[in-house]
């Protein structure tokens, strides 16, 4: 599997976004205010940035330093896996799965923080300004936060030494999730009321896209809903319906601002 890293994360990278768009066309949720085929010159837009900029100030992809780590026991589970193992018959799984959880909850703290901290706040309202939620706005990030987050999985991947397989599999779910969550889609209430317990579906996570502050600050979970309860954020329903819910944020409603691929790269060095 980690030989053919590169074609297993594209492939589904690009077999989740089709079927999320396929599903958007047959059956959306909402209606954009904004020429869709302008926001995912945007949104897309960022992305092909991101990977230029991402590939010219990180050229090592992160299985690639778990690898490093691994073959010099570097990180307190490659310890741990040489230590334990003279003692007593540990499965590998159990640090794949207790890795998989520390990068999940990583990325809800990460975040959270980026809604918290000011400076970090600058860059994460590139993503928020988005006045319509679909696949595409779970690729709409700024190339700085897109590089502050990867340096931040690298440390972690490098403390704890993250296995390369646990690192491939997060991967390929932090980008499928995404594009899950953020799709137009409304799920039929038989599915969406059971799968809600779980996974950070579309309404839930819509909610984090609406205008209102305290809404917006919810819901950080990118895919179970497990770190919102257990850290206060988590909220099940908005003072508006989902079919109504004014998404985006206030100081961003107009288009050249929210919808274009230069106002996107310069909106975090602007004051407004």
């Amino acid at each position: 599997m980690l030989d053919n890293e590169m074609w297993w994360r594209l492939g589904s990278f690009v077999s989740i976004l089709t079927i999320m768009m396929l599903f958007e066309w047959l059956k959306p949720a909402r209606q954009s205010s904004i020429k869709m085929t302008k926001r995912w010159t945007a949104n897309f837009g960022l992305v092909i940035a991101s990977s230029i900029v991402v590939r010219l100030i990180i050229p090592v992809g992160l299985t690639i330093v778990a690898l490093y780590n691994q073959e010099h026991n570097l990180g307190l589970f490659n310890q741990s896996i040489i230590t334990l193992s003279s003692l007593l018959i540990v499965p590998n799984w159990i640090f794949v799965v207790v890795s998989l959880l520390i990068l999940d909850i990583t990325i809800y703290w990460q975040h959270r923080l980026f809604h918290t901290v000011p400076m970090l706040w600058r860059l994460h309202r590139v993503h928020h300004s988005d006045t319509h939620v679909d696949s595409s706005t779970g690729l709409r990030f700024h190339p700085i936060e897109i590089i502050l987050s990867i340096l931040v999985k690298v440390i972690i991947v490098s403390l704890f030494g993250i296995p390369a397989i646990a690192v491939l599999i997060f991967e390929i779910a932090l980008n499928g999730l995404a594009l899950f969550n953020h799709a137009n889609i409304r799920l039929p209430h038989a599915i969406e009321k059971p799968l809600r317990l779980i996974l950070m579906t579309q309404i839930l996570h819509r909610i984090h896209h609406s205008k209102v502050v305290n809404e917006t600050n919810s819901n950080y979970g990118f895919s179970v809903i497990w770190w919102d309860k257990l850290f206060g954020s988590y909220k099940d329903k908005a003072l508006k319906n989902d079919s109504d819910l004014d998404i985006g944020l206030t100081q961003y409603s107009d288009a050249k601002q929210n919808a274009s691929l230069l106002g996107l790269l310069m909106m975090p060095f602007r004051s407004k």
